[in-house]
């Protein structure tokens, strides 16, 4: 007699698999991915787990279990990623944008208050998440995202387009293609040191674009040309925040200390508690 793979069962069979395979998150990502190939919502899963699945289901499943087994990223599989308030299109051309970034985003609106008209870039904007975000937010500000890679603006822009948000898109090496003055700079840059990248788990190493982790020998090589240039086209009393790696902060604190034009340079801590973002003011 064959099985009659209902909702629950198979949810908890994956959830079993993906267990086996070493997941990091594996009820989360069996209930993600056995809801979109279905097209229900999670709750959908508990409240109808009794329900028969049908062959062309089962395979639509399968396929996804058998991708998230070789360590491809959900959001990879499924084409989205929640952030802020914003369902975002990923793919393997993008990072998959982190809660941590998103008090990125807390910190540029506190920053931008009672600052209407404010002109912003965010440096190498990936999705567009933080870009998007502060549309959004705040849609009177005067956005550009910028990135090196014209793949990852085609994301951004197709982002942009679905929310129906103003942000303008150049593509530019850092901010060569942007000019002052500036009141605010953002940017999530490459942060991870060459030697650690190939420690990374396998999620996101074999899936996430290399070019969006690679900070060079110390992490750093993206980080002092953003500095310098932000310096350059910041106005006085403009502001500079980026994200650094949790193990960064006293090296890049020193780093952004230094620089003879910018003022008030602090390190803020993530939820966790590890330090994660850099901000400083312009002279």
């Amino acid at each position: 007699m064959v099985k009659e793979w209902t909702i629950g069962s198979v949810l908890a069979w994956t959830r079993g698999h993906f267990e086996d395979k070493g997941l990091q998150n594996p009820r989360f990502d069996a209930e993600l991915l056995v809801a979109h190939a279905l097209g229900i919502t999670r709750l959908q899963l508990y409240t109808e787990h009794d329900k028969p699945l049908a062959a062309a289901e089962l395979a639509r499943i399968r396929g996804f279990v058998q991708r998230r087994g070789k360590h491809e990223p959900a959001a990879y599989i499924t084409g989205e990623r929640g952030f802020w308030s914003l369902d975002l299109k990923v793919d393997a051309r993008v990072l998959i944008p982190r809660p941590e970034t998103e008090q990125l985003v807390e910190r540029a609106l506190a920053f931008l208050k009672g600052r209407p008209q404010a002109k912003v870039v965010d440096v190498g904007t990936g999705s567009g998440c933080i870009a998007l975000a502060l549309a959004s937010e705040r849609p009177d500000l005067q956005i550009v995202a910028v990135d090196r890679s014209p793949d990852a603006l085609d994301v951004a822009k197709a982002n942009r387009d679905a929310l129906k948000l103003e942000v303008e898109l150049r593509l530019s090496d850092m901010l060569s293609a942007v000019e002052g003055p500036l009141d605010l700079v953002v940017s999530n840059p490459p942060y991870i040191a060459s030697a650690q990248v190939e420690t990374l788990m396998p999620d996101v190493l074999q899936f996430e674009p290399r070019m969006a982790l690679d900070g060079g020998p110390d992490g750093f090589t993206l980080i002092r040309p953003l500095i310098a240039q932000s310096a350059e086209r910041l106005m006085p009393g403009g502001a500079l925040m980026f994200e650094i790696g949790f193990d960064q902060g006293p090296a890049a604190l020193g780093l952004f200390s230094s620089h003879p034009d910018f003022t008030d340079t602090a390190l803020h801590a993530d939820l966790s508690g590890h330090d994660r973002i850099l901000t400083g003011v312009r002279r």
